[in-house]
């Protein structure tokens, strides 16, 4: 049985806290946009409208952490941790914004892209100029405001901490920001680099692009910084890293697949997008690789020909996902992400974490990657 994510994230109130954060953040640039001019207060529509969707898996992850680490429920501690949380939640709305106007995506969680709701609004106001790079410049900001919000609610949370706390958060949380920045150049890169000949070169392009871009942010940092808030030593930090990893990596290839397999009224994306959109993962290439072994011409051809091309059909992005199916591929993708998995599992269950956090830890991780959304 999957987890429940939201049931999961609603223990000890963690979404309601973080989403209160939040909220009361939102409200603040709220009052700014509206001094600086009745046009500005439309960007904290958008900045709500990102925000309202996540699952907030970022901020449970470096939560649970830290109570697996001796953080107590109710101290003043404890709302360091949740505003931290919070601190994840809006830099992954700044990747959001950004990595959409990047990939070119259409939607985001079952609404149209900050992006193309934009270029929408510039129609709609009857504005002058080129109504796709108004829509592209509105999304860039957006994605910058989410980042400055990011970071004023981390330093908040750790302004009264103790200084060596302080530090060993602030440099986990720096690096992980710099490893998406770069790890996006990176998928940049691969979406730009000639694709489809040598299989193993893509994957393992593709499985660089996870571990910096994804793998990282979405469950080793959150990890780490939940350990680091209750002051855990270097031994402990370690583990948390050698745990989350192979769990984040795991957690972007389920979305891989969702990507190209989900059900659109879960995942909140049209079925095949990533196909579309022409994502260099390693569902991809082990779906080349194995048309290749086996020798199928039109498999290969329609992987390399067809992948990246927007103007498809519905029909047409269902026989290519058909085509990925049949060479095998979702099954290697499958098996990889149970490797993954039991690799962190194996390591959970070797922590002297106490419960509920354990329990917590565990059932949060399996959330992660046995999800369908």
């Amino acid at each position: 049985m999957i987890p429940d994510v939201r049931a999961l994230v609603d223990v000890e109130d963690v979404r309601a806290q973080v989403d209160s954060v939040l909220s009361g953040h939102v409200g603040e640039l709220r009052s700014v946009l509206r001094a600086a001019g009745p046009d500005a207060e439309v960007l904290a529509d958008a900045v709500t409208r990102m925000l309202s969707g996540g699952k907030r898996l970022r901020a449970a992850f470096c939560y649970w952490s830290w109570r697996a680490h001796g953080g107590r429920p109710g101290s003043p501690q404890a709302h360091t941790a949740i505003r931290v949380g919070a601190a994840l939640e809006l830099f992954q709305a700044a990747a959001l914004f950004h990595d959409d106007v990047m990939d070119a995506s259409d939607t985001r969680r079952g609404l149209p892209a900050a992006h193309r709701a934009f270029a929408s609004l510039h129609d709609d106001w009857g504005l002058v100029g080129d109504a796709e790079q108004f829509g592209t410049s509105a999304a860039i900001l957006l994605g910058d405001l989410a980042l400055v919000a990011s970071e004023q609610e981390f330093s908040g949370a750790l302004a009264l901490a103790p200084l060596p706390r302080a530090t060993q958060a602030r440099t986990v949380f720096d690096l992980m920001r710099t490893e998406v920045t770069v790890g996006q150049y990176l998928d940049v890169l691969a979406q730009a680099t000639p694709w489809g000949q040598d299989p193993d070169a893509d994957e393992r392009r593709a499985r660089t692009v996870i571990r910096a871009k994804s793998a990282r942010y979405s469950v080793e940092h959150p990890i780490v910084l939940g350990a680091a808030l209750a002051d855990a030593d270097e031994e402990q930090l370690d583990a948390c890293r050698r745990i989350g990893l192979p769990l984040g990596e795991a957690f972007q290839l389920r979305d891989d697949l969702l990507g190209v397999f989900g059900d659109p009224r879960t995942t909140g994306k049209p079925a095949g997008d990533d196909l579309r959109e022409g994502k260099r993962t390693v569902l991809a290439a082990r779906a080349v690789r194995r048309a290749l072994l086996a020798g199928d011409a039109p498999a290969v051809e329609a992987l390399r020909s067809r992948l990246g091309v927007r103007a498809m059909s519905e029909q047409e992005v269902a026989d290519l996902a058909a085509t990925i199916a049949a060479t095998g591929a979702p099954e290697d993708v499958e098996e990889l992400i149970s490797v993954l998995s039991a690799e962190a599992f194996d390591r959970m269950e070797n922590r002297p974490w106490s419960e509920p956090a354990r329990g917590q830890l565990v059932a949060l991780a399996h959330a992660a990657v046995d999800r369908r959304s």
